[in-house]
């Protein structure tokens, strides 16, 4: 047994030195990942907390707009654009889309004619582009008078609303994406990786002078896994590390169960491209196959946009892609704090795909 093993630790490790030297290899493995990392990562990253950016302009001279605007100036919710200071700047700013909307305190806001308390009407300025926010804005504003006027008139108020937190944290946008470009990473390494080298392989004739020696296929295979399972996971890693240092992830479950079937899913994901790597004579047989096994599964399984947007129809059917149960698995995992038993449905579905794919790698494997 020993002496049928000894070739697969020996082309495991060639195909692991050959990935870190050859440098197209480290850009896609390493690089290019990270880069789709940071462009989703600076899109979903950003703080959820709801901000409008206003021109604000005062026209009263009262004591009570002063303070008015100082206490606007300070608030998170409403960002004030600075160099909006008159309003034919805050109208050119909207029609560009820079400020969501201007508000106006007229002439006379603020003052105390004939009352004991002040009084006036702020107006909000909005495109008609820019409607909902202004709706918005407008229901802010009205809560921020409606406490201010409480204050110098008793207000009956006989149906209130009361604000209940939960114990529960809901994912942000971004822990939710990271699962899914994990799965891309997990195309690119499984399926672009190898049916671009396997190819290359048989046109140097490496492949052919292969099948001269006494190496099986399975133990050819065997090798080429381990080395994908090691260099996958060393990439995922660096993923982690990155989503970890630089946009504060989230992660609920155990590591130790999410490397597991990180592996599974490396493995399995890595049987499509040895498949089409293995059967392809060169690259023009391998880059179109390649592409429509691998295009369907970047959009229709959660790895850009989640599966519960979709219709109902197209959820059922990109249910059955072999990238989906290894992205919901991931996400259950990662970010609902599943353990391994409480995913089996989702294992169980990527190891039949497991069978089914390295049945047909085996069958249509050509060493030349």
């Amino acid at each position: 047994m020993k002496k049928k093993l000894l070739p697969v630790w020996v082309f495991a490790r060639i195909a692991i030195l050959r990935s870190f030297r050859d440098r197209m290899a480290l850009f896609f493995i390493f690089l290019f990942p990270l880069i789709f990392l940071f462009i989703f990562g600076g899109i979903f990253g950003k703080s959820s907390d709801v901000s409008f950016r206003v021109a604000l302009i005062n026209e009263s001279s009262s004591q009570f707009s002063e303070d008015f605007v100082k206490n606007i100036e300070a608030d998170k919710v409403l960002k004030i654009d600075k160099e909006s200071t008159t309003y034919e700047k805050a109208v050119e700013k909207m029609k560009r889309s820079q400020i969501d909307a201007t508000i106006i305190l007229p002439a006379g806001f603020g003052d105390v004619i004939n009352q004991q308390y002040p009084t006036g009407e702020a107006k909000v300025i909005y495109t008609q582009n820019s409607s909902q926010a202004a709706q918005t804005l407008g229901s802010i504003l009205n809560s921020i008078f409606t406490e201010i006027n409480s204050s110098f008139v008793k207000i009956e108020t006989p149906f209130t609303v009361k604000l209940e937190q939960t114990n529960d944290k809901a994912l942000t946008s971004f822990d939710y994406v990271f699962s899914g470009l994990l799965g891309f990473a997990i195309i690119g390494l499984g399926i672009f990786g190898p049916m671009q080298v396997f190819p290359e392989l048989k046109k140097q004739g490496i492949l052919r002078r292969l099948h001269t020696t006494p190496l099986k296929v399975w133990q050819y295979f065997l090798a080429n896994v381990i080395s994908q399972a090691v260099v996958g996971l060393l990439s995922l890693i660096l993923m982690f590390v990155v989503a970890l240092t630089f946009f504060d992830l989230k992660i609920s479950g155990n590591i130790f169960a999410l490397t597991l079937f990180l592996i599974l899913g490396i493995v399995t994901i890595f049987g499509i491209g040895l498949a089409v790597g293995g059967w392809a004579k060169d690259e023009r047989q391998a880059a179109p196959l390649g592409n429509i096994i691998s295009f369907p599964m970047m959009f229709l399984t959660g790895a850009f946009f989640p599966r519960f947007l979709m219709p109902d129809w197209l959820q059922s059917v990109s249910a059955f892609l072999p990238l989906t149960p290894v992205i919901d698995g991931v996400r259950l995992i990662l970010n609902e704090g599943k353990s391994l038993v409480e995913i089996s449905p989702q294992i169980g579905l990527v190891a039949i795909w497991m069978v089914v794919i390295y049945i047909i790698a085996f069958r249509v494997f050509r060493w030349e």
